[in-house]
């Protein structure tokens, strides 16, 4: 099972993919488009043409989790801006809100850090 955790790495693909290729085409985009390592335990997300479906990949040391999501109705509305060649990334708060079909943008959440003062 995946777990998506505050501290892991999650890259995602800013351009859309065919979802027609399987894993081992994913794999090949985190090296090419992502440049990176895809069995680095980070997870990697890819959406559609149409913004119906995300797809993440993880690689969890033995093999490689593929999950999809694709919407019965509507489109994922928020998608991460920027250069084709350089993945977005994403806290898990904000990911956890895309996967629900949501703005991670316009949530609202703690920091995922913050200085705390000790009391005399």
């Amino acid at each position: 099972m995946i777990q998506i955790t505050p501290h892991m790495r999650i890259l995602v693909s800013v351009e859309p993919v065919d979802f027609r290729g399987g894993i081992d085409k994913l794999v090949a985009l985190c090296r090419e488009r992502l440049n990176a390592d895809p069995f680095s335990g980070g997870l990697f997300v890819f959406r559609n043409r149409r913004g119906i479906a995300l797809r993440v990949l993880c690689y969890d040391g033995q093999g490689f989790w593929l999950c999809q999501k694709r919407l019965s109705s509507g489109r994922f509305r928020f998608w991460p801006d920027g250069v084709a060649s350089q993945p977005a990334q994403l806290e898990a708060c904000e990911l956890q809100a895309l996967i629900m079909g949501g703005d991670p943008a316009k949530a609202k959440w703690a920091p995922p850090w913050r200085r705390l003062s000790l009391a005399a």
